[in-house]
């Protein structure tokens, strides 16, 4: 729902749920107890796979060979129990056979105590050693739950039971599956949702503001009803949407609930966010009339619930304020895939039960758009305009101006911009995530990069040598490459920033804006390059011919220096609209 800061800025990330298959590493030490998945599903319950031994006695110390055979499946999770204690901590350890299939796992804080997949790449059989350990229970029952697919699986089928020589039979009854909480009956809606009384009856949130919820634009509402409230939530039916509550602006915490579009059904599912990562799903049993609807490419998904559940654990009290925050993106056989962009954040706090509203809110919070903002600024604009002067204005603007020539003072002053706005703006992402982001791939060490080159830059102006100095050429070399060095990295900084979530600027434009603003700006260089290169020919013709030289030498530089200004002015122009159509997107997120 980058929501910022993933913020449900984050909303939906990588599975974190504590299930086989949202691991598909095989690390699924918080399954280890129950070995259920919470995928929102039921499980099956008839077993297609099956767990053999290669003995059915063991005495302490002895290795028995397991094996777990049937159809092809993604991940599995394999522990021995007591068989007349299934509740209870694994027992004994395993040893790998296939270390490319399979994984040791530490469960209940012993070492090797369970199994696991490794990837979820298809496989028909497993085979490991498990070795008794020297307190062992006087009989073993083997338990394993499957994942074929995210929505089909099964949990804790039962093995062979393998006892102790000498020792009363076992007879406990065999243990069933474990009851998965069946979803709440769902029924269509009839009728698509209305925006009529938003802000009168019905506190609502719309991307873009104002929008028509029959259409595909994002629309969530709370209508309170005495002692509950009802919630409609609506959007584009590519896969889910969702949206939370949070104390902050940042993802973690939350109260969250999940709309999914799957097999032309829509499940609606309570979850809560534990961090950067995906929601874990609940039980159903807080929700009431739960409904849904397609059309038109439009999901739509309602459900009521108390604003009080005393007693019921992550589910947030509604009489209290909070960040709401809107997601949606992709989903696959039931699995919800990380947000298709930036989640939606409201702008402040605020109680759904309280007074009615109709409210909007950003998908970039204000210091990543300053941030934004500024830079471009600095990059596209100032430090563009001030190497142009520097590098080819000189003798336009030649004139002393407070001391020292025009063309310096001009250039002088926007490079001290370009370094304000730069400090400025590189601050900014620090003060938001409160330290360094390590989601935001290169960006962030490119950016420091410009951030150092920008200050030696500065350092190394102050002590520049006067004109007849020897050390004037090694400073004009140094101070030229540094500063190239930082254009060029500022601009592929700025490539990478634009893609990352708290600055999600809309569709491939972007990309090929700017693109146009760097072929702009090459362009305008390159005319003139070959303008100055003209002009220098031309006077050393007239030189040679040594006809009315000062005459010609002054009407070429008259000319010249008016062609240079008409293409700094057109050069400003053009820079503008690039700056312009950036900010303008900018203050639209």
């Amino acid at each position: 729902m980058a929501v910022p800061g993933f913020t449900l800025g984050a909303f939906i990330l990588v599975l974190n749920i504590s299930s086989v298959v949202n691991y598909p590493s095989g690390k699924v030490m918080k399954s280890c107890h129950g070995m259920i998945p919470e995928h929102g599903h039921s499980p099956q319950s008839d077993p297609v796979h099956r767990i053999s031994v290669s003995q059915m006695t063991f005495l302490p110390g002895d290795q028995i060979k397991v094996t777990l055979s049937g159809r092809p499946f993604k991940g599995f999770l394999l522990e021995a129990r007591d068989a007349e204690n299934l509740s209870g901590p694994p027992v004994g350890s395993f040893t790998l056979i296939d270390s490319q299939a399979s994984q040791l796992l530490t469960c209940e804080d012993v070492p090797g105590s369970a199994v696991s997949h490794t990837s979820p790449s298809k496989k028909t059989e497993i085979k490991v050693y498990w070795s008794a350990p020297s307190s062992a229970p006087n009989h073993v029952k083997f338990l394993v739950t499957v994942v074929e697919k995210y929505k089909i699986y099964w949990v804790k089928i039962p093995g062979p039971v393998i006892s102790q020589p000498k020792v009363p039979p076992f007879t406990t009854p065999e243990a069933t599956v474990a009851p998965m909480p069946t979803l709440s009956p769902i029924s269509h809606l009839t009728k698509s949702f209305n925006a009529s009384d938003c802000g009168n009856k019905k506190f609502c949130i719309r991307s873009p503001l104002n929008c028509d919820p029959e259409k595909s634009c994002v629309f969530l509402s709370f209508t309170r009803d005495d002692q509950s409230v009802a919630v409609e939530m609506s959007g584009p039916s590519e896969g889910y949407l969702s949206f939370a509550f949070s104390h902050d602006r940042w993802m973690g915490d939350d109260d969250a609930y999940v709309c999914i579009h799957e097999d032309q059904t829509v499940h609606v599912q309570p979850s809560h966010l534990t961090g950067r990562s995906h929601p874990i799903m609940d039980s159903t049993d807080s929700l009431e009339d739960v409904a849904w609807r397609l059309a038109d490419g439009v999901m739509q998904c309602s459900f009521r619930r108390n604003i009080t559940l005393p007693g019921v654990k992550n589910r947030f009290d509604l009489n209290a304020s909070y960040y709401i925050f809107l997601a949606g993106g992709a989903a696959d056989d039931g699995r919800i895939h990380k947000h298709s962009k930036q989640p939606l954040i409201t702008y402040e706090k605020y109680n759904v039960t309280g007074s009615p509203k109709n409210i909007g809110g950003s998908h970039s919070l204000l210091l990543l758009k300053v941030h934004g903002a500024l830079m471009f600024v600095a990059w596209m604009t100032t430090v563009s305009i001030g190497v142009l002067i520097a590098r080819f204005f000189k003798p336009v603007w030649s004139k002393p101006l407070f001391g020292d020539a025009a063309w310096f003072q001009v250039h002088r002053m926007l490079m001290l911009t370009t370094s304000a706005f730069t400090f400025i703006a590189f601050l900014l992402p620090f003060i938001y995530r409160r330290g360094w982001n390590w989601h935001a791939g290169y960006h962030p060490f490119l950016g420091c990069v410009v951030m150092i080159l920008a200050v030696l830059q500065l350092l190394l102006a102050a002590f520049r040598p006067p004109s007849h100095d020897p050390r004037r050429q090694m400073f004009n070399w140094t101070h030229w490459s540094m500063g190239t060095a930082a254009r060029i990295i500022a601009v592929a900084a700025i490539f990478l920033g634009m893609d990352l979530p708290g600055l999600d600027l809309p569709g491939p434009w972007k990309t090929y804006t700017m693109i146009g603003f760097v072929a702009w700006h090459v362009g305008t260089e390159i005319v003139l390059e070959i303008h100055a290169y003209r002009l220098s020919r031309k006077v050393e013709i007239l030189d040679d011919d040594r006809i009315q030289i000062l005459q010609s030498f002054t009407v070429a530089e008259a000319e010249g220096h008016a062609f240079k200004k008409m293409v700094l002015a057109i050069y400003v122009c053009g820079n503008l609209i690039f700056l312009t159509m950036f900010l303008s997107a900018i203050n639209h997120l």
